[in-house]
């Protein structure tokens, strides 16, 4: 177990947080305890403060009751702590407001008197009102030249509303203190996939399509809608899942070597994997596309509702709850590489990860019916359990087996490799980034832009097929075209879960 630093962090990072829908679901159950953590390893300096803002009629001490409560139900036995949680609960103070009524701002302003530290304001509410919340800061004379602003994604609904948000935040915010958040890049091993490729000759050297023979990247949700019809029919697993999740981890993987570290130098990389991925047209949305939707099935056992029995369904929708894809990032590195996503919900498993396929040996010599297995693949596992493994081939023992081979893991499990350490939430590290004024880890406006041009064409093809996204039985892998468009390719998907 961890313990606290002594002095509390570093001074110079003291910050008032301004915390809009602070009761809201992410808050309570994300925010709060990556800063309890973050506090009790010793990480937020004792000058930081905490303001939550959200409609309900509340005061300062039921505030922190209810944050208290919150955090109860999440905290492990060996995460608490009552000193760093009385510590914690006492920086919090409340304000009750009207998002979207000015007046309410003053009193932001009158809790900013006095203060030297910067102002960090962190939005967990829906992006539609992002715009109301900067112009009223800004009116109210609460912002200085130091105030950053957290921002969750999804930004919009397509382009065009991404940029309408975007310019309501722009016209309050300059880029450089914008923080744009996609959790995933906040992951232990999202931090190591950088350090794994640019820090090891071993990889860096066969990263690219002389010694790759393609990509996988699955995110996995075993949960359906859980009350989130309204958002999620509107929205569809493209939009909340791939454009945002699985391009950013597919820009990690894809990216060339940044300059530096430096927060811009890693964004120009990514944008460049963004231009070049290939657009979906013609046959290509027939053939390299699949959406699903699931129907009732089983999960753990239990009955589980189709996407259309779901409660408040629209019995009639197409919306996609699953979405299957080949594509091609089209530059030098990358030519002829296929990077497959999928990603649904109702899966059997919850299961983020991803797997590079190396090339074949172009000479073999082994046993011709093993010829299949011979080739390497590095996983990189974010969860359920953050860890990196590749697999090797050696020979199988005894001394009745000759040269057959055995597919092995060298395996980096990171629970197991730090036993004594805490793997952190991905929401700890990125409010420390963000504590420290660092952007490495938060998305750039053009990021969301052309992530939203490359999806909407996708979208766009869709509606002149106007074809129905094919079924798939709850608890299973998705429609069966989805296992078929990569098995064309003599491919299939790795389940070695």
């Amino acid at each position: 177990m961890s313990q606290p630093q002594s002095p509390l962090g570093d001074p110079n990072h003291a910050i008032d947080l301004a915390l809009f829908g602070a009761l809201g679901d992410l808050a309570t159950r994300k925010l709060f305890l990556a800063l309890y953590h973050l506090d009790r390893e010793g990480l937020m300096p004792e000058a930081t403060r905490i303001l939550g803002l959200a409609r309900q009629e509340h005061d300062t001490e039921a505030f922190r009751e209810l944050v208290n409560e919150a955090l109860q139900k999440r905290l492990k036995n060996d995460d608490q702590d009552p000193e760093s949680l009385a510590r914690f609960l006492n920086r919090l103070e409340y304000l009750q407001l009207d998002f979207k009524e000015a007046e309410g701002y003053a009193a932001i302003k009158q809790w900013r008197e006095g203060s030297k530290h910067p102002m960090v304001v962190y939005l967990s509410v829906a992006a539609r009102i992002y715009g109301d919340i900067c112009h009223n800061l800004s009116t109210s004379e609460s912002l200085d030249d130091d105030t950053r602003v957290v921002v969750e994604k999804p930004i919009g609904y397509d382009l065009v509303s991404s940029k309408e948000v975007n310019d309501a935040i722009g016209a309050v915010f300059p880029e450089e203190r914008v923080y744009r958040i996609d959790h995933y890049l906040g992951k232990e091993t999202v931090q190591n996939l950088i350090a794994l490729r640019f820090a090891n000759p071993l990889f860096g050297t066969q990263w690219n399509q002389n010694h790759i023979s393609h990509v996988e990247i699955t995110v996995a949700e075993k949960v359906g809608i859980e009350g989130r019809w309204g958002y999620f029919d509107d929205a569809g697993q493209l939009r909340d899942m791939v454009q945002n999740h699985l391009l950013q981890l597919l820009c990690l993987i894809a990216m060339d070597p940044p300059s530096n570290l430096d927060a811009d130098a890693i964004r120009d990389e990514k944008v460049k994997v963004l231009k070049a991925l290939k657009p979906f047209t013609g046959e290509a949305l027939g053939r390299d596309v699949v959406r699903g939707q699931y129907i009732a099935g089983t999960s753990d056992g239990q009955s589980v509702p189709g996407y259309l029995e779901e409660d408040d369904a629209n019995t009639e929708s197409r919306t996609e709850t699953f979405v299957a894809m080949k594509t091609e990032v089209s530059n030098w590195r990358w030519a002829g590489v296929p990077f497959y996503l999928r990603t649904g919900k109702r899966m059997p498993e919850k299961l983020s990860q991803i797997v590079i396929h190396f090339r074949q040996q172009p000479h073999y010599i082994f046993d011709p019916d093993q010829r299949d297995i011979a080739a390497n693949k590095l996983i990189i596992r974010l969860q359920p359990e953050e860890g990196i493994a590749l697999q090797v081939l050696t020979k199988d023992s005894g001394l009745d087996k000759g040269m057959r081979l055995r597919p092995g893991p060298l395996h980096l499990d990171f629970n197991s490799a730090f036993p004594k350490s805490r793997i952190p939430d991905a929401y700890e590290r990125l409010l420390l980034e963000v504590m420290k004024g660092q952007q490495y880890l938060f998305v750039r406006r053009d990021e969301v832009e052309y992530a939203w041009h490359w999806c909407d064409q996708l979208i766009e093809g869709w509606k002149t097929r106007e074809t129905p996204p094919r079924r798939y039985p709850a608890g299973s892998w998705g429609p069966v075209a989805s296992i078929a468009m990569i098995t064309q390719d003599g491919r299939s998907w790795y389940e070695d879960y």
